[in-house]
């Protein structure tokens, strides 16, 4: 791994930013690729998301950015060109700058979530499924799930404005597959939980474990603690799960490939001058 002064820099933003894994993590993948760049953490509050992407476009070295909680959505609007995905669920996770300093973004979380609960042996498909979360990371997720062939997904999330708002795009998607619920994980086939609930000490569980059959699947996006509370009961009794570990190593892959500028989506007006 190199740091010198042709050092390129991802800088992964978020608020808060001391539990995330990027920076290690996705430096190493480039270091493996032969390319002298560093993923820096940086702690942006959302009062000061507008001044700090004005000074992303004009940093020379800055090529791309990771976006972790809770900038996901509001990121989505200073995107110059964005993914079909991404913009159905209303979020982007990733960004390459390009040659012309345009931000073109993408959202791979729902794909890294669910490749990483399929390399522990589940599928999706005909399967019931509750997510806790309908942010920016939990949208994606809710779009893979149904993307895979879930028979049914709830979604829970506490600010109803943007529960309803995904749960209405996915149901004209995924007709009668998808509706808003409680976070009762009864009879569920998997049980994810895509919010920070479970990082801070004290947290309730996102979902009862309780309630939750052994046959239950149970994954979390959170990555410290390593293993979550509700991971942990939820082992107790029996049922598999993931980590945020697995979600992350499913998906690290990808994001390096994106902030290189490999697979980026095709610019709407572009293809529209084409």
């Amino acid at each position: 791994m190199q740091l010198d002064g042709e050092t390129i820099l991802f800088p992964v933003i978020g608020d808060p930013i001391a539990q995330v894994r990027s920076p290690r993590f996705l430096s190493e993948i480039l270091a493996t690729r032969g390319v002298n760049a560093l993923v820096p953490p940086l702690h942006i509050h959302a009062d000061h998301m507008t001044a700090a992407m004005e000074s992303f476009r004009h940093m020379q070295n800055v090529r791309g950015l990771v976006i972790t909680i809770p900038h996901k959505m509001a990121s989505l609007a200073f995107c110059d060109v964005v993914s079909d995905r991404a913009r159905f669920v209303g979020s982007v996770n990733v960004i390459h700058k390009d040659s012309e300093g345009r931000f073109i973004g993408d959202n791979v979380d729902g794909i890294g979530y669910l490749d990483g609960i399929k390399a522990l042996g589940f599928e999706p498909a005909g399967k019931t499924a509750l997510l806790i979360g309908a942010g920016g990371a939990g949208s994606a997720v809710a779009f893979e799930i149904l993307d895979r062939g879930a028979a049914h997904l709830t979604i829970s999330d506490l600010d109803e404005t943007r529960l309803s708002r995904i749960v209405s795009a996915l149901d004209e998607k995924f007709p009668e597959r998808v509706a808003a619920g409680s976070n009762d994980p009864t009879g569920m086939d998997l049980v994810a939980n895509v919010t920070p609930c479970g990082m801070r000490e004290g947290d309730p569980f996102p979902s009862d474990p309780a309630l939750m059959s052994p046959e239950t699947f149970v994954a979390d996006a959170i990555t410290r603690p390593e293993v979550s509370p509700m991971v942990a009961a939820a082992r107790a009794k029996g049922c598999n799960t993931m980590t945020g570990a697995g979600m992350f190593n499913a998906e690290a892959e990808r994001l390096v490939d994106f902030l290189l500028g490999e697979g980026l989506p095709s610019d709407p007006a572009e293809q529209a001058a084409a």
